[in-house]
């Protein structure tokens, strides 16, 4: 054992000749494999960066609005010179929301999460109101209580509530306080929040309700409450026989709403989704133009501001149909990179749930990310024809005020909580910004710790607290 290397008795171990090392498959495949390692090995670096999900969330959100204002311009300009001599018009209106909704964005991202449990129950109560008073001025037109939908300072159009001079859609103001307020009542709960029990009061109630007022005049927006509550309650592991039943009834209740007097052009969407040819002159003429004017894009597209089904042949294609553009001008490259922007908002937000601490943060987080995913997936399947079409706007990219600064808001709520991720949050205190640029941006987050230990005590653990 005490021998080194050329005593008498001990064995000298050669070297493997060069000739003698024999090519393995990954040997034979480095030319390739070589340069999709150090790629993946990047973006792994990237993604383990403290405020990687923070950059992600804003890039992606801010690349989709940027393409969302290029896109109703062009679908838009045309149009808006014809009928009032301004090519400027449609698109002047889209910025001023864009811009309303970054001043949302800024807001959002300062607050706290004890701020959005506070606001979670006076947000609801506003929404429920407004909604209430939309609804009732619209039974009373219908009624012929009313010449028209006003009473006083109050004007009901279609989905949109006019207090005076302010106009907004409360469906889509409902989006926010509700996932808000349906996170705070399960993070109470607690332990219990997955029985029937506990579910039925008032969770259950209050969201039937919503869903009532909110799919009376819009069963689509209505459709992502339900695909927003079930994330939530996905997100805090409510059993799967529950989700079932929750399922069950909704569709009853889509099934009666569809059925309901007065809007008989829920029915005849249906029927033109399920004999599109027998419907071509009628409810699905804008489903065959959206699907015309994707076959027509190609690969690459028309080109920007060429689009031929835009000229008045493709019903509301700055709105509900933009991704009909889209493909026409930008061709299936320009859809991959829509598509690829909103599976990275997807992601981001999933893994901002999976990381944020505290109950709270994750339940809202998942929310509104499969809110945003189910929006755009509802959105798109009926442009391509996938499914009925519900008259969603896409989100961040769609012509429309509300929408967009309500979706504005709820991308700065994912950045609040992106913030305050551990390492994150760690990051940012040990090289915090001026204090200037923390009035201006967003102030600290709070740092996950551990409570105090009481002064005298002999040692243990202390529980950890969730900011």
């Amino acid at each position: 054992m005490g021998e080194r290397p050329g005593d008498e008795g001990s064995v000298a171990v050669e070297p493997p000749r060069e000739a003698e090392v024999v090519a393995t498959p990954a040997d034979e495949r480095g030319g390739v494999a070589g340069p999709l390692l150090a790629w993946m090995g990047l973006l792994r670096g990237l993604l383990s960066r403290p405020l990687a999900s923070y950059y992600l969330l804003i890039s992606s959100a801010g690349l989709l609005l940027i393409v969302g204002l290029v896109m109703v311009f062009s679908a838009t300009s045309l149009q808006a010179y014809a009928t009032h001599g301004n090519a400027f018009t449609s698109i002047e209106k889209q910025a001023t929301s864009a811009l309303v909704g970054f001043v949302a964005f800024w807001a959002c991202q300062r607050l706290p999460a004890r701020t959005y449990r506070w606001l979670a129950r006076p947000g609801l109560i506003a929404a429920f109101v407004l909604l209430i008073v939309l609804d009732v001025l619209a039974l009373m037109a219908e009624a012929h209580i009313l010449h028209d939908p006003q009473l006083g300072p109050l004007r009901v159009d279609d989905l949109w509530l006019y207090l005076g001079p302010l106009q907004l859609q409360p469906s889509e103001l409902a989006k926010i306080a509700f996932v808000v307020w349906a996170a705070d009542v399960l993070v109470r709960k607690g332990e219990l929040a997955g029985r029937w029990k506990e579910l039925s009061r008032p969770l259950f109630p209050v969201a039937g309700l919503l869903f009532l007022l909110v799919g009376y005049n819009d069963l689509g927006t209505m459709l992502c409450l339900v695909v927003m509550f079930v994330g939530v309650l996905w997100a805090a592991g409510v059993r799967l026989s529950v989700l079932g039943g929750m399922f069950a009834f909704a569709l009853v209740g889509i099934l009666l709403l569809i059925k309901m007097p007065g809007v008989g052009y829920r029915q005849e969407r249906l029927d033109a989704f399920l004999d599109p040819d027998g419907h071509a002159q009628g409810m699905a003429y804008q489903a065959m133009e959206g699907l015309f004017a994707i076959s027509n894009g190609g690969w690459f597209g028309v080109g920007l501001g060429r689009a031929k089904l835009k000229w008045g042949w493709l019903p509301n294609g700055h709105n509900d149909f933009i991704f009909a553009v889209i493909a026409e001008e930008l061709g299936v490259v320009g859809c991959l990179v829509v598509l690829g922007l909103f599976a990275v908002l997807a992601y981001t937000g999933l893994r901002i749930a999976r990381r944020v601490p505290g109950s709270f943060r994750r339940l809202v987080a998942a929310g509104i990310t499969v809110w945003l995913a189910g929006q755009a997936t509802i959105n798109l399947g009926g442009v391509v024809g996938l499914l009925p079409i519900t008259g969603l706007p896409l989100p961040l990219i769609s012509d429309g005020g509300s929408a967009l600064v309500v979706t504005m808001a709820m991308i700065g709520v994912l950045a609040s909580f992106a913030r305050a991720e551990p390492a994150a949050a760690h990051a940012l205190h040990a090289r915090p910004p001026g204090q200037l640029g923390r009035l201006l941006w967003a102030p600290l987050p709070p740092l996950p710790r551990r409570a105090r230990r009481p002064q005298g005590s002999g040692g243990g653990r202390g529980r950890e607290v969730n900011g």
